[in-house]
């Protein structure tokens, strides 16, 4: 093996043993002749016992310097040609044999390969600018030695690449401090736009459902054939400061609930027990705007929420049904009962919100949301419809644990529904439970609900909620003296994320949809039409995904004894088969 000694090239100068050269920092340098023949014999010894004490691999490497010509060429007065790499340093014209530069370019360039001139050939060595090129090429060198040796495979360089070395350091030490200097400024001003540049962007997000869906029971309406439904939701996602998100979602579908049961709504609508995650909003395929809304952070622990249109609870408040929540999307649950409980689904449209995360484990949201903000007539508005408002605190106790704990005062025109996240159609419950004052009069509600979520494992999670609605009649109805009810729901979700293989989820619902449990001080539900008897809501699903786009979900609901009407009721079966197109 041949012999290597060590001498030091210290910050972008040399100290050969026994020199004493001054620049700050150090770097290792290889020497590859006989130090008998190469050095003088009184510097051999140290050069020797230097080489044993380090170990290849471990040198030590170059001290700052500037960065790679192409940074320090941004900031200085940039000649319009482009640099390219040369081989030999004969091809720079402009470079005589005779002048002492050329040596140390014929040296550094044929040996190491690092120096750049302009693609005509010349190195314009006669210009200040070209003395800076010439500078950034030289650290370019250094750079290039050190990789070669640390990697030790470097040509052993001779006692006079050495000395070629120093001189050039010497002759060219104002640039390469002018350059250090300018080097620091480039690299704050570079992490200064790194930090803070954004390019204001809009991303489309789609999905699309395709559902063919039939119910049976004899308790359907007569009209309740097998159907073949839709849905497209197109989401123009937006952002000005890469922190904020504007959502602008438009929507079109033609999906309406099956019908059941003789008890319906003034307007005719039935129990919502049967609504599927396509039914509300149904637009008979006319585009409508179905959300806008604008959030942002006031600091790091804070973000608001401005809901100008389509807003729900959901948006900013937890609902903690991981895998099941999918915002009624078409990635989860048949039904929209088994994707959030129903207390979130109290009210909604335009309105303000905020989150505020006190620390890891606690965070506390609140909203308001009014159906009807836009209209100035008598009984609408912000403030004088309907309008539901929200407070929640969230509690994540562990990775594994998360509950939360909500309250939300609403109030509901007696032809709006109280489960209907400000649309006027509901989503989830009966009639009774939905229309407490036999829409007959407006109505005040207080409700309170817990929900919860353990993760067992990565592939196993149980969801869960109760809820308990205190309804406050503004008038007497039934000339009874009625003005207080309850209304009550729950339900237990289990969760199987990449059931099968990676990325399916299954899913299994067991709940009791919002009922109305009764009047206080007042006559029995029997006496008006109305069974307090409960339905029982069971349901399955199964997505496959066949790719990162399109999913495929086979899903079945089971309603017992549906609509809270009495008299006969049987049990009534919904079964789905749903392709999602998700872009």
């Amino acid at each position: 093996m041949m012999n290597a000694k060590i001498v030091q090239v210290t910050g972008l100068g040399l100290s050969m043993a026994g020199a004493a050269l001054a620049a700050p920092g150090a770097i290792a340098w290889e020497v590859s002749s006989d130090p008998a023949s190469q050095l003088p014999s009184e510097v051999a010894p140290d050069i020797a016992q230097t080489a044993e004490a380090i170990a290849p691999g471990q040198l030590p490497e170059f001290a700052p310097r500037p960065a790679a010509p192409e940074a320090i060429a941004q900031s200085l007065p940039a000649d319009p040609v482009a640099m390219d790499q040369v081989t030999s340093v004969s091809q720079l014209s402009d470079v005589q044999p005779t002048d002492w530069a050329f040596q140390a370019l014929q040296s550094l360039v044929e040996r190491y390969g690092c120096i750049a001139g302009y693609p005509d050939g010349t190195y314009r060595g006669n210009r200040a600018m070209t003395r800076y090129e010439f500078a950034a090429g030289l650290n370019a060198c250094l750079d290039r030695v050190n990789e070669l040796i640390a990697a030790g495979t470097a040509d052993l360089a001779t006692r006079e690449d050495l000395a070629t070395l120093q001189r050039l350091q010497e002759e060219f030490a104002a640039e390469l401090a002018t350059l250090r200097g300018r080097v620091d400024s480039l690299e704050a001003r570079t992490a200064e736009l790194e930090a803070n540049q954004f390019s204001t962007t809009t991303k489309l997000v789609g999905e699309a459902i395709f559902a063919a869906s039939g119910a049976f029971g004899s308790d359907l309406a007569d009209d309740s054939e097998v159907v073949f439904q839709e849905r497209i939701r197109l989401d123009l996602q937006s952002s000005f400061t890469g922190r904020d998100l504007l959502h602008t979602r438009l929507a079109a579908g033609n999906g309406t609930p099956f019908r059941i049961g003789t008890l319906t709504s003034v307007d005719g609508a039935s129990t919502a027990e049967s609504t599927q995650i396509f039914n509300p909003g149904d637009t008979g395929n006319g585009v409508i705007l179905e959300w806008l809304s604008y959030s942002f952070p006031l600091s790091d622990k804070l973000q608001v929420y401005i809901d100008a249109a389509g807003g729900t609870h959901a948006d900013y408040a937890p609902t903690i049904n991981p895998y099941l929540e999918d915002f009624d999307g078409g990635r989860s649950t048949s039904s929209a009962f088994g994707q959030e409980s129903p207390i979130y689904r109290i009210g909604g449209g335009a309105g303000a919100a905020m989150t505020y995360q006190l620390n890891d484990s606690i965070g506390f949201s609140l909203g308001y949301l009014a159906d009807n903000a836009a209209s100035p007539e008598g009984g609408s508005g912000l403030f004088n419809g309907d309008y539901a408002t929200l407070a929640q605190l969230t509690l994540t106790p562990g990775d594994r644990l998360q509950l939360g704990l909500t309250y939300v005062h609403g109030y509901h025109r007696s032809n709006n529904p109280i489960f209907d996240i400000g649309i006027g159609t509901a989503l989830t419950g009966t009639i009774p439970a939905n229309f407490p004052s036999a829409e007959l009069s407006p109505t005040v509600s207080n409700s309170y609900g817990v929900q919860a979520s353990y993760q067992f494992s990565p592939k196993f999670v149980v969801n869960g909620f109760f809820g308990h609605t205190d309804v406050r009649i503004v008038k007497d109805p039934f000339g009874t003296g009625i003005r207080d009810g309850e209304v009550w729901y729950y339900g237990l979700g289990l969760a199987f994320p990449d059931l099968g293989k990676e990325g399916n989820l299954g899913g299994i619902v067991v709940g009791v949809q919002p009922y109305l449990g009764g009047y206080d001080n007042g006559p029995s539900l029997s006496s008006i039409g109305i069974d307090n008897k409960t339905s029982l809501h069971v349901e399955g699903f199964y997505r496959y995904q066949l790719n990162d786009n399109i999913s495929v979900t086979p899903g079945v609901i089971w309603l017992t004894d549906p609509g809270q009407f009495t008299g006969d009721r049987d049990d009534v079966v919904i079964g789905t088969l749903r392709t999602t197109f998700n872009f």
